[in-house]
């Protein structure tokens, strides 16, 4: 079963960033881990000062007890964000860049993708 969710897992996350990749912008790293997090996705904007966007990808077969946004809560998000400066402490050259937190959930099968720019802020955690 574990095995079953890890391919489930992977299948998603590889969806995704092809999808973040056709809508323009650049993968920078996968899975991510830190103690205390980890981060699904770095992608980056088109251009010199393009953000830096961090993803967290949800799957749930179903959206009947909410999407895979609503998963992701204020616990969630504070992981998220020490992981994000953990990896900015570790890449000088994008701490300057304006930075970002995205959702992608996906649901259903095959799974269908929605892309939720800025799903939160820093300022949130």
């Amino acid at each position: 079963m574990a095995a079953d969710q890890a391919r489930r897992g992977a299948t998603v996350e590889a969806a995704a960033r092809t999808h973040l990749e056709q809508a323009g912008l650049r993968w920078l790293a996968s899975n991510v881990r830190y103690r205390g997090g980890e981060l699904d996705l770095v992608m980056r904007e088109a251009g010199r000062e393009g953000a830096l966007v961090f993803v967290e990808v949800r799957y749930r077969r179903s959206s009947a007890f909410g999407g895979g946004a609503a998963s992701v809560d204020a616990g969630k998000r504070r992981r998220l964000l020490h992981a994000a400066q953990l990896y900015l402490s570790q890449h000088d050259a994008l701490a300057r860049l304006p930075c970002r937190f995205d959702v992608v959930e996906a649901s259903g099968e095959p799974p269908r993708l929605h892309w939720i720019r800025d799903a939160f802020r820093a300022d949130d955690c």
